[in-house]
């Protein structure tokens, strides 16, 4: 039987939605291809990525022949199509633990703790620019909520929606380890919450996360 070539994620190492899917590929120890794909460059997206994203983000998937967008689809076909650990709680209350966190994760979070914060007390001073400290001041409250709605959920679980890791948490992991790089931010938001600053700490201590480091990391 001839073998089947390794799926091919299209993305940016340093996008929080391609390390998604990269961690969620780690994790199922699934060899993969990472195509760079920048879609902030002056010249855009390779012409032909449109076929592969309509809407022009990313990342975007393919597994022989078989094409998907959207990290969370992604993450979610690579847990169900290949062998490995399991990333998906079997219980319904556990899956839906975990689905509640990546939502808020997509609805309320990355846009608060990676563009208002992060882009702006991190990156802009990197590329020149003044932050908008009005901006970052607008997100705290915001950021405040959300590390407090993950801490509630959490409970006193090992991981954020039960005992053992799963998508939730390599759905948090990206956003939350680059809001740990934004100070003096950081330092007043986590000393709120000692017990999610520990699991971000043992998180960032897996392979996966290690293996999928991300350019902007300090």
């Amino acid at each position: 039987m001839p073998a089947i070539d390794p799926p091919i994620l299209f993305g940016a190492a340093y996008s929080v939605y391609t390390r998604i899917a990269r961690l969620a590929l780690e994790e199922k120890g699934v060899p993969y291809r990472l195509v760079e794909v920048d879609i902030f460059a002056p010249a855009g997206p390779p012409p032909d990525y449109p076929d592969r994203h309509p809407f022009g983000r990313i990342p975007a998937f393919e597994h022989a022949g078989f094409r998907l967008y959207e990290a969370g689809a992604i993450a979610r076909y690579v847990d169900e199509a290949f062998a490995g650990p399991a990333l998906q709680p079997a219980d319904p209350h556990g899956r839906a633990r975990m689905n509640q966190i990546i939502s808020i994760l997509d609805s309320y979070a990355y846009r608060s703790l990676v563009w208002d914060i992060f882009v702006e007390r991190v990156r802009a001073p990197a590329t020149g620019r003044a932050p908008n400290e009005e901006k970052i001041a607008a997100a705290m409250p915001k950021a405040e909520r959300i590390l407090a709605a993950l801490h509630d959920i959490r409970g006193g679980n090992e991981w954020l929606a039960g005992p053992a890791l799963t998508l939730a948490d390599l759905h948090a992991a990206p956003m939350l380890i680059y809001l740990a790089m934004a100070e003096p931010e950081a330092a007043r938001l986590w000393p709120r919450f000692p017990e999610l600053r520990h699991w971000l700490e043992a998180i960032m201590l897996r392979p996966a996360v290690l293996a999928t480091r991300s350019p902007m990391e300090a």
